[in-house]
């Protein structure tokens, strides 16, 4: 995802001295136990350096890669998952943004903005097995499991479209089963209830989340963000019932109570966000920022939550992955936010372990 008319945050440069500094020692740290909620296992920089946005991340467990759009760049970096050591370059993208690997095989959809569609690529090998060609503008890819189909948003006002799309595909196939039209041209993160049947996705230039009727993929509720602009991400905790959306203007988190659409909680967090996770072991929401922090707020109840810690990253580290399964964090750093340009991993180890939060549960 990339706001182009977002300017860049004139104090980023400041913080690049001391941003640095304290990675460096969190890196030395990392065997010693730590009362932070993430620490540093390490940082890649890449060997090109090039300028631009890094977007999202994914992992593939079962191959141990972790894939990194720069899209910008039009190249996708693959990275060991269990080290951060870099493995390769792969080239030959238009603008690529998101990615899913298909289950059971080794189909992994990658969206980007090219004339010939998002591309779908063996992950062993990296061949190009074939494309799905939907409206221009590929950009967030959604799975939900609980119907086993894939969602993309197509359009907006970065391919020069008045309106977006939201695109229901069999990723086994790539064909499209339905699509839902918005009056809109700044269409952003969605997420899926898996025991319920709603989508929220953000409407980013009206300052709502829609949501959607899985059956029938129209709008059953919009719900607005009161006092606040731009809400590029979201995450959910289904159990509780509760919504996080983070926006642009104030940068902020806001909880919505999903039964009604209600804020019922609000809280400053670092700038320039392109990324939330929510951890339903730990109950904690993770939130980096370009301006070299990671937020980590912790809830108390559905309705009352804390923040834990500014955990020190790097400048331009705004988009983020967290994989359970490794109780790990993944920050990219886009290079378009430090003066070297210099694009890289950062990779956090979550604390406490899961066998420390079982035994005080």
């Amino acid at each position: 995802m990339n706001v182009r008319h977002l300017a860049i945050l004139p104090g980023l440069a400041l913080l690049a001295a001391a941003a640095a500094t304290t990675a460096t020692a969190a890196t030395a740290a990392t065997a010693a136990a730590s009362d932070e909620p993430l620490v540093l296992l390490g940082r890649t920089n890449l060997s090109a350096h090039y300028d631009g946005d890094v977007d999202h991340l994914y992992a593939d467990i079962a191959a141990s890669k972790l894939f990194m759009a720069a899209e910008d760049h039009g190249t996708v970096e693959v990275f060991d998952l269990a080290t951060g050591r870099h493995l390769r370059t792969l080239g030959g993208f238009s603008t690529p943004h998101a990615f899913f690997l298909v289950p059971g095989t080794h189909r992994l959809i990658v969206t980007q903005d090219g004339k010939e569609g998002s591309v779908v690529m063996d992950d062993r090998d990296y061949r190009v097995l074939g494309h799905i060609k939907l409206e221009p503008g590929a950009d967030t890819e959604y799975y939900d499991a609980s119907s086993r189909h894939l969602f993309i948003v197509t359009g907006g006002g970065d391919v020069h479209l008045q309106h977006c799309w939201l695109n229901e595909i069999d990723p086994w196939t790539g064909r499209l089963l339905r699509r839902h039209e918005f009056d809109s041209d700044h269409v952003e993160a969605l997420a899926a209830e898996q025991h319920g049947n709603r989508i929220f996705i953000n409407i980013a230039n009206e300052n709502t989340v829609d949501v959607l009727d899985k059956g029938t993929l129209e709008v059953i509720a919009r719900w607005k963000i009161e006092g606040a602009a731009l809400n590029l991400n979201l995450a959910l905790d289904e159990a509780d019932h509760r919504l996080f959306v983070v926006t642009r203007k104030p940068t902020e988190m806001f909880v919505l109570n999903t039964d009604n659409g209600r804020t019922v909680a609000s809280m400053d967090v670092p700038a320039v966000v392109d990324g939330l996770s929510f951890d339903a072991a730990r109950k904690r929401v993770y939130v980096p920022g370009a301006v070299g922090e990671i937020g980590v707020y912790q809830e108390l109840d559905p309705d009352h939550y804390r923040e834990l810690a500014r955990v020190p990253s790097a400048l331009g580290g705004k988009s983020e992955l967290f994989v359970p399964r490794l109780s790990e964090l993944f920050v990219g750093i886009s290079p378009q936010y430090n003066s070297k340009h210099v694009p890289g991993l950062l990779r956090y180890r979550v604390e406490p372990q899961l066998a420390r939060v079982a035994a005080t549960q």
